[in-house]
């Protein structure tokens, strides 16, 4: 804190940050105003200005954060030594430990509409989440020793079914799931029996027409 009680500017930053991450994750990013933001914060708009100039700033900040926490996690899981099924299941542990850990966070960055970029620039949200979501390609692309496009489908496949998920219990509370962990365990199990199957098959996805 600064003289007289006051927050230093790291400080008054990181409140704007968690205030604004709770008011996306409740309202939607494109519900949520700097006015509005200022106001929960306790500060004016014009002080809010000197650390982000708009909304969709704040947005990128906490998306790009956000991936950059789940990347890191997903990195530390697969680095284990341990068959590519054992990893698998470690990067799908980490990824529902993240979601459940931090729903806010996992909302704004994964169920909300983005911030897009300017232009011809690439959006440093989409190049944030390419990077955490490159750590589940990579297995793939080891396994099936290819960068083609059916490793990479079989790779968002699986992400899709990990993301499917959370976002049920995140937004469900009602539905009458059964132990939490059990369905955890259960879903895990399945993805990781059937992941490498289709992974080191070199004709299933081309015979379905799923791929030309």
């Amino acid at each position: 804190m600064a003289r007289g009680g006051r927050p230093r500017s790291g400080e008054r930053r990181e409140q704007i940050l968690d205030v604004a991450l709770r008011l996306f994750a409740e309202h939607g990013i494109q519900q949520v105003s700097t006015r509005r933001i200022a106001q929960a914060v306790g500060i004016s708009q014009p002080s809010l200005y000197a650390h982000f100039r708009t909304s969709d700033e704040i947005a990128v900040e906490l998306c790009c954060r956000g991936f950059t926490r789940l990347h890191d996690q997903l990195t530390g899981a697969s680095a284990k030594a341990g068959t590519p099924e054992e990893r698998l299941r470690r990067l799908g542990e980490e990824y529902v430990r993240f979601g459940l850990e931090h729903p806010a966070v996992y909302r704004v960055a994964f169920m909300l509409d983005q911030p897009t970029g300017h232009g011809d620039e690439p959006s440093p949200v989409l190049a944030a989440g390419l990077r955490a979501f490159g750590v589940l390609l990579a297995l793939f692309q080891e396994v099936r020793d290819a960068h083609d496009d059916k490793t990479t489908a079989l790779a968002q496949s699986t992400w899709a079914s990990m993301h499917g998920l959370v976002a049920l219990f995140l937004v469900r509370h009602e539905f009458p799931w059964v132990r939490r962990e059990t369905l955890i365990a259960l879903h895990l199990d399945r993805i990781c029996t059937h992941a490498f199957e289709d992974a080191r098959s070199t004709t299933n996805v081309r015979q379905n027409g799923y791929l030309s």
